[in-house]
């Protein structure tokens, strides 16, 4: 008897011996590694979480978590893992999965690296960032943090503006219908996850009718340090914060004779007092050296600062210092953060400030402003923000 296979019947067969390779899986980088070479286990810092305990559940024995421990603490603290924070564990592709890296990241951009294999060690790393500029524009309705938001733009926007332009514009006297211009850069994580503002080019602030401009320039080619200037090249800065800190009231003024709330006299208050919640970030007002951080009974926690040959300032009642005796410190630097220790009722930092050894009221000395740009380093200042300048003026003013 004859066997009959039709066309279809042999196309099918064909296709059940035909060996279909599978594409091999895309190799990921990330952290430093080849993410297929390893089991990949991806968690957050919890409640009662700690270093030790987490390699101890993923299979690392108590004395080798104290070897790890000892070797790299120096470069990663165990002790300061926080809440929240996302953490990675590599493991061997093996019936064991021994873990062969801890990364746990410190924040959007910045981690650190604890090799838990045979070569113990840690370092810390970034992710590749990429820079990207926009250039945008908005108009005050009714503030600005409203005005940014409008423009679909971060919240950061607004802090840095006001940090810009804070000796110039009283930005509690803005108008209905000032606007502003901005070229300014963001920062991205592999080249599309957005990670934040890296920092303002170049702005125009239009308040009451007159144009404000702002540059972002390194004056010193040495240090590096950048500053804010207009188109005439002079600073916007001033050579002192108008405040250590963002406070929600001035508790107390300095005067000669104060009744004190906790020794109950009357003495003289060589200080003012800017009440605020406990924990709020305390600035130095100005650059300068850490020339004491420390500890008094009535003082609390205290950081003291030398600005030059003829400022000094000084910050109380610190809850925790954030410097170190002989650290260079610039305006702005958080220093330590609001408290109530020492001689205190309740959380405020007591801001004190020297002048020639002498302390005086803050908000009744003529303070000097920034340093200006050098006559001799002006043409290049003006050259640097000729294209900011000419972006700037690309850029169309929204109108209400």
């Amino acid at each position: 008897m004859w066997a009959f296979t039709s066309c279809s019947d042999e196309v099918r067969q064909a296709e059940i011996a035909e060996v279909i390779e599978e594409e091999p899986a895309p190799v990921v980088q990330e952290f430093g590694f080849t993410l297929n070479d390893y089991v990949v286990v991806r968690d957050t810092i919890r409640s009662g979480d700690s270093f030790g305990n987490i390699l101890i559940n993923h299979g690392v024995s108590h004395g080798d978590v104290f070897k790890i421990v000892q070797e790299v603490k120096d470069i990663f603290d165990p002790r300061k893992i926080v809440l929240g924070k996302p953490y990675v564990i590599l493991k061997a592709k093996d019936s064991a999965q021994t873990p062969k890296a801890f990364i746990y990241e410190n924040d959007k951009i910045q981690y650190t690296v604890v090799n838990t294999g045979d070569s113990i060690a840690a370092y810390k790393a970034e992710k590749p960032v990429t820079i990207k500029q926009r250039a945008v524009s908005g108009v005050i309705s009714s503030s600005l943090s409203a005005a940014v938001e409008e423009e679909g733009l971060n919240f950061l926007i607004t802090h840095e503006m006001s940090n810009i332009y804070q000796w110039s514009i009283d930005f509690f006297r803005l108008q209905k219908g000032d606007k502003f211009k901005l070229v300014f850069n963001e920062k991205y994580i592999n080249d599309t996850i957005y990670a934040g503002i890296d920092n303002i080019e170049a702005a125009v602030f239009v308040h009451q009718e007159k144009p404000y401009y702002a540059f972002n320039y390194a004056s010193d080619s040495t240090s590096g340090d950048l500053a804010y200037y207009d188109e005439e090249a002079r600073p916007l800065q001033s050579f002192f914060l108008k405040a250590p800190l963002n406070y929600s009231r001035i508790s107390s003024r300095f005067s000669p004779r104060r009744y004190h709330p906790v020794q109950k006299r009357w003495k003289a208050h060589k200080g003012t007092d800017y009440a605020a919640p406990h924990g709020t970030p305390i600035w130095s007002t100005a650059n300068g050296v850490v020339i004491a951080s420390s500890y008094t009974a009535g003082n609390g926690n205290y950081v003291k600062v030398k600005h030059n040959g003829t400022y000094t300032t000084q910050y109380l009642h610190m809850s925790k210092r954030a410097v170190k005796q002989g650290q260079r410190v610039k305006q702005g630097d958080v220093i330590g953060y609001v408290g109530s220790t020492g001689l205190a009722t309740g959380p405020h930092v007591c801001y004190r400030f020297w002048v020639n050894g002498e302390q005086r009221d803050p908000f009744r000395q003529n303070l000097p402003s920034a340093e200006p740009i050098e006559d001799k380093l002006k043409p290049t200042y003006f050259a640097a923000i000729e294209p900011l300048k000419a972006e700037l003026g690309k850029i169309e003013f929204k109108n209400i």
